[in-house]
């Protein structure tokens, strides 16, 4: 057994690696990511997951439904980290599996994949907590720089984190954004991680998340023509029921996180699409409580913000 595997192993028992191997297995990492694109191509057959939130136990519900990877070919779309209690657990396994079978699954980069927010919502107290350095941080946060943007299955359904943004109508904008970086305040690469649909709105209108925009079906009718895509699959957003559809059929948000925060009640989903693009959705609860591990702590109440 590689040591890989081993890892791998380690980290479904939910059981963190040591710093040394942290550290090489970002640097492994590193020269997997570096060499994919703003807009990552990837074929179908695939499952497509939104936000995990460091609910380790709750991704292995999500595992159980899905496959596996390799069996199953996954794509994430960021949020791994911040608010639940395993961020460092859920991230490097994940992370784990893109070096192990790096064309079965697919990362891509959400607003919390950024060393500002994981500051504020939980990733970087937890590395201190389980590692008694913020060096752990520091390798993972270095790797959010190399995740990918988007994907584009099939070339026609574009994937992305947050939404849209008024400075991209083509992928080919998309792909000469510089995404090695922090994520910015503002620009394409900011409103990419961080725009939502909606439906009170036309055209582009204020985020009260105080980054990105609100975009409503007219800007998502216009994008999906002028690049000849059928749907957007984006996450970003909770929806109790798993997925929403909006806009026609035109846009869909996928949320992988059940019971959101340990307290909101809401169920999870995936979408699994065969080698035809037909579409299902799965959806699933979080896992029973016996199968869990303690949490180390509580969260504070403002964790949910």
């Amino acid at each position: 057994m590689s040591d890989l595997d081993r890892q791998i192993e380690q980290l479904k028992n939910c059981e963190p690696l040591k710093e040394s191997e942290v550290k090489a297995l970002c640097l492994k990492a590193m020269e997997i990511l570096v060499e994919e694109s703003n807009v990552q191509r990837v074929d179908a057959p695939v499952t497509i997951c939104g936000d995990i939130h460091g609910q380790f136990y709750d991704m292995k519900e999500l595992f159980k439904v899905g496959g596996d990877c390799p069996k199953t070919n996954y794509l994430f779309l960021g949020d791994f980290v911040d608010r639940g209690f395993y961020s460092v657990e859920t991230f490097l396994l994940l992370l784990a599996l893109k070096v192990r079978y790096p064309d079965r699954i697919t990362l891509i980069r959400g607003n919390h994949e950024s060393r500002q927010i994981t500051q504020v919502y939980g990733f970087y107290d937890e590395c201190l907590r389980k590692y008694g350095s913020v060096n752990v941080w520091r390798y993972c946060t270095d790797i959010f720089d190399y995740l990918s943007l988007s994907a584009l299955i099939e070339n026609k359904i574009f994937s992305v984190h947050g939404g849209l943004s008024p400075n991209i109508n083509t992928l080919d904008q998309i792909r000469t954004i510089d995404r090695k970086q922090e994520v910015p305040h503002d620009g394409a690469m900011c409103d990419l991680l961080w725009s939502d649909p909606e439906d009170i709105v036309d055209g582009w209108g204020l985020s009260p998340r105080g980054a990105g925009f609100l975009f409503g079906g007219s800007v998502v009718t216009s994008f999906n023509h002028t690049n000849n895509i059928d749907y957007i699959c984006r996450a970003h957003q909770l929806v109790m029921e798993g997925f929403k559809w909006m806009f026609n059929n035109q846009i869909v948000t996928v949320w992988s996180a059940p019971n959101y925060c340990y307290r909101c009640g809401n169920v999870a989903a995936i979408l699994e699409l065969d080698e035809n693009l037909n579409k299902q959705f799965r959806v699933f609860k979080a896992a029973p409580q016996d199968s869990r591990g303690a949490p180390a702590k509580k969260p504070p109440p403002d964790y949910f913000l």
